[in-house]
């Protein structure tokens, strides 16, 4: 950290991975000038675990989780529903291959 190579930390707690298994990437496409004003509602999602911004066809980029396929239809309806959201694209995501590491406790309850 003093030179300036690790700039920061992730904690992976043990209830996200074991209450919130759903996990997705949520590509938005905003109309005009509405960037802060869905940010904000996003923002007050909880599912929104991320939001980035990006270029190209996407505005920006949601990571969600949730508990169950029925809470992430019932999010994504929400999100779909906001004022200045011109467009979406959802992507589950499976299986990770590189990337925070579950420990193998958690599959020992």
């Amino acid at each position: 950290m003093e030179d300036g190579e690790i700039i920061g930390f992730t904690a992976v707690l043990r209830d996200d991975w074991r209450d919130l298994p759903i996990r997705a990437l949520t590509l938005i496409e905003i109309a005009g000038r509405n960037t802060e004003p869905v940010t904000r509602k996003l923002s007050a999602m909880t599912e929104v675990r991320a939001i980035h911004t990006t270029n190209g066809r996407w505005d920006l980029i949601l990571e969600i989780a949730t508990q169950d396929l029925e809470a992430f239809d019932e999010v994504l309806n929400r999100i779909r529903l906001i004022d200045g959201i011109s467009g979406s694209e959802t992507n589950l995501l499976l299986t990770t291959r590189k990337g925070p590491a579950v420990p193998d406790t958690l599959s020992e309850t």
